[in-house]
C-alpha cells in the first residue's frame, strides 16, 4: 500500500512549493477566518496557481454559507471541498449539486462510537476524513489543526466504499505508527509541520513527506 499525504493550512508560497516538491498528493487552503492559517480567495488563487494537476487542491470550510462558497469558487479552482463543521448529509448533497465539486466530510473522533457518524455520509460524500475532536475545555480550540490526536486503533479494520484520510496531531515522529494502527492510505497534517500555528516550516514539510514516502 502506497501512503500519500495532504499538507493543510498552506498560506505562503514557500510552504506550497515545499509541499509540491516533497510529493504531497493534496494541498489544503483554509477558508475559515478565525483560523491562523486562513487565506482570502485572492491569496488562495495566487498560491494555487503553481499547483500541478497531479496534486489535488482542497478548500477547507466550516459550516459555509452558499455566498462564501460561490465567491471562493469564482476566484479559486478547487478540486475538493473539505467540510469541517457540523454539515448534515443533506447539506453535503446540496453543495455537491450546487457546485459540481467533490466533497469530503470530516468526522470528528474522540472515542470508538464517533466512527458510526460516517455511515450517514458514505453514499453522499466523495471522501471522508477522521480528525481528532478537541477535548472539552480546550482553550481557543479550532475545528481542526489543534495538534490533538485520538486512538488510531479505533479505525483499524473498518472499510468504507470511498477514500478516507487520517488527521489529528500527525507529525514525522508518529505518522508511521498512525498508519500502522489505523490502516490509513492518506494522512493529513497542518500543525505537525509548523513552528507556530499558521507558520509552516519547509524543512518539517520535507521531513514529514519523506517519512510518509517510506511507509510500506
Amino acid at each position: 500500500m502506497r501512503v500519500t499525504a495532504k499538507i493543510c493550512g498552506i498560506n505562503d508560497p514557500e510552504a506550497m512549493r515545499a509541499a509540491i516538491s516533497g510529493g504531497a498528493s493534496h494541498v489544503g487552503l483554509v477558508f475559515y477566518p478565525p483560523s491562523p492559517r486562513a487565506v482570502k480567495p485572492g491569496e488562495a488563487m495566487a498560491l494555487s496557481s503553481v499547483v500541478p494537476e497531479r496534486v489535488q487542491k482542497v478548500g477547507l470550510f466550516v459550516d459555509p454559507e452558499d455566498d462564501q462558497i460561490d465567491k471562493t469558487l469564482f476566484v479559486v479552482k478547487l478540486d475538493l471541498l473539505q467540510l469541517h463543521g457540523d454539515e448534515t448529509p443533506e447539506r453535503v448533497r446540496d453543495l455537491k449539486q450546487r457546485t459540481g465539486k467533490k466533497v469530503m466530510k470530516v468526522i470528528k473522533v474522540s472515542e470508538a462510537s464517533d466512527i458510526a457518524r460516517a455511515e450517514a455520509y458514505v453514499r453522499i460524500a466523495d471522501a471522508l476524513m477522521f480528525d481528532a475532536k478537541p477535548p472539552p475545555g480546550m482553550k481557543d480550540a479550532l475545528p481542526g489543526g489543534n495538534a490533538v490526536s485520538f486512538d488510531w486503533r479505533i479505525l483499524s479494520g473498518h472499510k468504507w466504499p470511498l477514500p478516507w484520510m487520517l488527521a489529528g496531531g500527525l507529525h514525522a515522529g508518529n505518522v508511521a505508527e498512525a498508519v500502522a494502527l489505523s490502516d490509513a492510505a492518506i494522512v493529513d497534517t497542518s500543525s505537525g509541520v509548523e513552528d507556530t500555528p499558521g507558520r509552516k516550516n519547509v524543512e518539517k514539510i520535507a521531513v514529514f513527506l519523506g517519512t510518509v514516502a517510506e511507509i510500506r
